[in-house]
């Protein structure tokens, strides 16, 4: 059986690719793992059915990423 902290939760929702990318980027060079979710069915059936990419970690690292995120997107405006 899969403990909680093994489980992944989504961190980020964006409408374009290329911010998951960065965030993701960002969240390797702190040692965090994260996992991009709907990178491939976006290009199969459309932007119009899909809310958006999805950037997900492990549990255990929800916090840490969040508090790393929050740093570009106060920086952003």
């Amino acid at each position: 059986m899969q403990s909680n902290s093994d489980s992944l939760v989504t961190v980020l929702v964006a409408s374009l690719i290329h911010e998951i990318h960065i965030a993701k980027t960002l969240l390797s060079s702190y040692g965090i793992n994260s996992f991009i979710f709907d990178e491939n069915l976006m290009t199969t059936i459309g932007t119009a059915y899909v809310e958006g990419y999805k950037l997900k970690v492990n549990s255990a690292d929800f916090e840490k990423a969040k508090e790393i995120l929050s740093t570009i997107e106060d920086d952003s405006y």
